[in-house]
């Protein structure tokens, strides 16, 4: 064995990791021991190897992924550009969290009114995307949005409604309904190889939403306690309708009316 080998523990020093790290990066092919004795088992590294253990150590503080780490360290081109991405999104994330909590202490917990109404059923077109769970549902509203745009873009401001499930769990599937017109003879939707379906009208608990998409939640809970409060079973979907053009109108004006029905559709 050659005498200028380290043992495990002295390396793990050096490096600033833990015996049970380099135990299980050398499991994962990470970092690969210098030496192993045959009789013992025992790991033995070489000083130029704490270089690439403390890349670990850092590019780990940073919340780099172990793959990715691999990938670093094999040399591969932009290995951290989904990292960044990902912590962009969850930065994202938090600061829309950190908008609602900051409303929340202005406000107080929502108290949004909450009327009855009776809506029409109404003829769509509709887009479906699935959502992996609570966090990616504006990406997947968004998603269903312009897909049902580009196919049957509206002569007029157009109807749009989101429907979402009451419960969301890691997985559902988020749909988004463009009202259209039954008699218009240019039937646009039969172009863009849209079928045709039926929103079920009813009775249904709605209250309206001033502000961003993000802060929307706030008002549901308001909704959602209305009902709770009246004994009226859940029936869902949850309905969004949005009366304002996110592309002309600012976020805090954004006006959104949310509904609950409140007995079987007709």
């Amino acid at each position: 064995m050659d005498g200028d080998l380290l043992p495990i523990g002295q390396f793990a020093r050096l490096s600033r990791l833990s015996v049970k790290q380099l135990r299980h990066y050398d499991e994962l092919g990470l970092l690969r021991p210098a030496y192993v004795d045959a009789a013992s088992g025992y790991r033995y590294y070489r000083r130029e190897q704490a270089r690439q253990a403390l890349s670990i150590g850092l590019l780990r503080s940073l919340d780099v992924p172990l793959p990715v780490i691999a990938e670093v360290l094999g040399g591969t081109p932009d290995a951290l550009g989904g990292v960044r991405e990902a912590l962009e999104a969850e930065l994202a994330r938090r600061r829309r969290t950190l908008a609602t909590l900051e409303r929340v202490m202005a406000d107080g917990l929502p108290a949004t009114p909450v009327r009855v109404v009776t809506e029409p059923a109404r003829l769509v077109v509709m887009e479906r995307e699935s959502a992996a769970g609570p966090a990616d549902v504006a990406r997947a509203t968004s998603a269903a949005v312009g897909r049902v745009l580009r196919a049957l873009p509206p002569a007029r401001p157009p109807e749009l409604i989101g429907l979402f499930p009451i419960e969301l769990g890691d997985a559902f599937t988020v749909r988004v309904a463009l009202a259209v017109d039954r008699d218009d003879p240019a039937r646009p939707w039969e172009r863009a190889g849209l079928a045709l379906e039926a929103l079920p009208g009813g009775t249904f608990a709605s209250a309206t939403h001033v502000g961003p998409y993000d802060q929307i939640s706030l008002t549901a809970h308001a909704v959602l306690a209305w009902c709770a409060e009246r004994g009226h079973p859940l029936h869902g979907p949850l309905r969004e309708v949005y009366v304002s053009d996110p592309a002309t109108t600012e976020p805090d004006r954004l006006v959104t009316h949310l509904m609950i029905p409140l007995e079987d559709r007709t």
